[in-house]
Parts: structure tokens; C-alpha cells; sequence
């Protein structure tokens, strides 16, 4: 049976997506998929809309076959360790023949060429790389402008688009991790990754459909832009309170967290560099100056600079609401790949990879967690994970916070 993986945080899961899983399929030639998603908090240092397990029915009833959960300790990384988390995860199972990802390109052979050079880092690249991201440029640009620099005729803007640049690094995980699963890549289609404007009138990105979302309050507002089945799942998340979550529902527990810890105790907090600690002990007093609101949108303006982005700020911030400490998720714990597969979620022939998987996968593979915490600390933090973003419900109650203990995989019969 072969099998196609995917990288994922359909956040929602929308018609572009759609798109993206069955040109996968087709162009594949797969007869299952393998999605590895991204569980509550994403690549952006963001909390997701609605839950992993909303997200994995989702992608099952869109087709998907399995869907594995990224654990937290790669899924809020930058791109580097958010795919190489995500290749090796879909590597362990021992079942994927191919990895179809999105692009702006969609020119795997270019990739290829950019990846062949730069898959081992070279010392100029990376000073290249450190340089640039010291004049306060996004990841994905300031990693365009080091490759071209290092390889002249590379084009920098290209490379800089978000999907090319995670594209690139699936395509470095997979040699590093001397991984036999062969990368295809398809075109995005119409809305760009962060693009907030909607301009097509089937696909629009994920970010505009939660831009309309957040400010509208609307949920009927984006249904021509998401399959029925992503509507069925929102409107139960929505009626049941458990949507939307936005970064604002977990100001309090931040601010605690933020006044709790001294300086040197945040200095330990991954992602938190260069003296960042002491910039934002020094912003808490202006967080309401003049009557501003305390909101985690205030905490982001007072420190953001040129330096210091968006994305970088709510990944530090992220780790700081969790407790995730610079140990913990260390580059030598990071660089030994996911230890376990979580399952999310599966269909009928889901069940049938799981059943090969028994004796395919080279690491654990867990449905239930009870019991499992010790063995893995990093499935530690995805449980500790699961209890905070609870707390962003607006009808929460002290069973969500366990849910991870309860909850069994998502099962869609089709």
C-alpha cells in the first residue's frame, strides 16, 4: 500500500488544503496518507483555533488516513526544527513512501539543487545566516538572502517565500536523517501563507479565514472557503465553547508567569536570547501606562523591534506560558528526532497502517498516554500542553484539562 505523508496544521483546515491533499494523492500515486499535525500551539508561536482532535476529524473526514501529533517541542519551531520534527516523525513510521508538501515554486528539482548545497550548514552559510537575521529580518527572508549570498544566482525572494523555505528544510531533514522517502512538492494555489486579504473566491488562507473569524465573530462568514465537514466541526467546537481560541485567552496565566520569574529564571526559557529577559521585565510596568490595554497584543508591541519579529516574540512568549526550558528542548534532545508517535486519529485503512506499523516503526507508537509521561518527557509537555490550552475555552471545565487522558484516537469510517 503506498503511502503518501504530509505535513500539517490546517488551522482551519480550508479549500486550499483540500486542494493540496488530493494533488498529493494524484500525484503520488498513493493509496493512504499520513498526515504528522502540529497538536494545540503552532509554528508561529501561536495557540490553533480549536483543539488537535477537532483538527485531526477534520483531515480524517477530508481523507486522510492517519493522523500523528507533532509534539509541541518542534511544532512552535522555527523552520529548521519544525521539519526536521516533522520528517522524522513521518521517517519512524516506517510506512511512508513519499512526502508531498506545498510550495510557491513548486519546482522540486530547484529545492533539490539549493538543499544538495547547503543540507550540512556550512560555517560561511550559517554566519550568513546569523548576520542577517541580526538586522531584524523574518526567518524565511533572512535565510533566502544567506543561501543567496552563499550561492550566487540563488534567488533570494524566491527561496524567502514561507513554503519554499519549509520545502528547502523537509528536503535538508530528509538527508540529514538518510531518510529512502522520496519529497514531491505541488504549487500553492491563490492565497499566500500569510496573506490576510481574501482575493479568490473558493481559496483563501488560513490566516485570512481567522482574521474574518476573530473579527466578525461570524463563523457562517468563511463557509465558502472550508469543506462542510470543517464547518460541521467548527460549529460543534463553537457551540461547545471551545472556540475560538486566540493568543488573548491566555493573558493572565502569561502575566503570571511573566511576574513570577526573575530575570535570570526567564533567562533560561527557550527562545529567550540575547538579554531578551531583561527587556521584558522592563516592559510589564507599561503594559497598562496610559490606560492601554494589558493584552498580549500591548506585551508584543512594547518589546517588538526591528530585531526582535512577531513570530520570534510569540514563539518566546509561547515557551514562557509553557515553562519550556532552553534544557529541555536543547539542539542535542532536538537532533535525536521525535521518540514516539502519537496517534490523533485514523480511518479503516488507517487501522491497516497501524497494524503494519506494529512491526515498521522504529519508535514507540501511543495511543494511550497513561503511563507513558515518565518514558517520554517530551510527551510530558505535550500533556502539560494540553492542560494550558484549556484553559483559552470559554466554558472550561477541570476534565479538559485531562484530556489527553480520555480522549481516544478520532475514528472516521468512510
Amino acid at each position: 500500500m503506498k503511502t503518501v505523508g504530509l505535513i500539517v496544521e490546517y488551522n482551519p483546515l480550508h479549500n486550499g488544503h483540500e486542494y493540496h491533499y488530493r494533488h498529493s494523492k494524484k500525484s503520488s500515486g498513493a493509496d493512504a496518507s499520513v498526515a504528522v499535525m502540529s497538536g494545540h500551539f503552532l509554528q508561529r508561536g501561536e495557540p490553533a483555533i480549536v483543539g488537535k482532535w477537532a483538527r485531526a476529524e477534520m483531515a480524517l473526514r477530508m481523507g486522510v488516513d492517519l493522523v500523528l501529533e507533532l509534539p509541541v517541542a518542534y511544532s512552535a519551531q522555527p523552520a529548521e526544527w519544525f521539519a526536521y520534527g516533522a520528517v522524522s516523525a513521518l521517517a519512524a513510521t516506517g510506512v511512508v513512501d513519499c512526502l508531498c508538501f506545498g510550495s510557491e515554486s513548486g519546482d522540486i528539482a530547484w529545492l533539490h539543487a539549493v538543499a544538495d548545497a547547503v543540507s550540512e550548514e556550512p560555517g560561511e552559510l550559517h554566519a550568513l545566516l546569523q548576520r542577517e537575521l541580526k538586522t531584524g529580518l523574518p526567518y524565511p527572508a533572512a535565510y533566502g538572502k544567506a543561501v543567496a549570498a552563499y550561492l550566487p544566482g540563488t534567488d533570494a525572494a524566491e527561496l524567502a517565500k514561507p513554503n519554499n523555505t519549509l520545502g528547502l528544510h523537509y528536503l535538508i531533514a530528509l538527508r540529514r536523517l538518510q531518510s529512502r522517502i522520496v519529497p514531491l512538492t505541488v504549487t500553492r494555489q491563490k492565497a499566500g501563507y500569510s496573506q490576510q486579504d481574501i482575493t479568490d473566491a473558493a481559496i483563501a488562507s488560513a490566516t485570512a479565514l481567522r482574521h474574518i473569524l476573530f473579527e466578525r465573530q461570524e463563523l457562517e462568514a468563511i463557509g465558502s472557503y472550508v469543506p462542510a465537514s470543517t464547518m460541521d466541526v467548527l460549529r460543534r467546537e463553537w457551540e461547545a465553547g471551545r472556540a475560538p481560541v486566540s493568543w488573548e485567552r491566555y493573558a493572565k496565566p502569561l502575566l503570571l508567569q511573566l511576574l513570577h520569574r526573575s530575570p535570570a529564571q526567564l533567562a533560561g526559557i527557550h527562545e529567550v536570547t540575547e538579554g531578551l529577559e531583561h527587556r521584558i521585565k522592563q516592559s510589564l510596568p507599561l503594559l497598562t501606562d496610559a490606560g492601554a490595554p494589558g493584552t498580549v497584543e500591548r506585551l508584543i508591541e512594547l518589546l517588538k523591534t526591528k530585531r526582535y519579529t512577531r513570530t520570534k516574540l510569540q514563539r518566546l512568549l509561547l515557551r514562557v506560558l509553557l515553562g519550556h526550558t532552553k534544557e529541555q528542548l536543547s539542539a542535542e534532545v532536538l537532533r535525536q528526532g521525535v521518540p514516539y508517535l502519537r496517534v490523533l486519529g485514523f480511518s479503516a485503512k488507517g487501522r491497516e497502517l497501524l497494524k503494519r506499523m506494529k512491526t515498521s516503526a522504529s519508535v514507540p507508537v501511543v495511543t494511550k498516554v497513561t503511563g507513558q509521561e515518565e518514558s517520554f518527557p517530551l510527551l510530558k509537555l505535550d500533556l502539560q500542553a494540553t492542560s494550558v490550552f484549556a484553559l483559552g475555552y470559554s466554558s472550561a471545565s477541570g476534565r479538559e484539562l485531562y484530556r489527553d487522558y480520555y480522549e481516544p484516537p478520532v475514528q472516521v469510517e468512510r
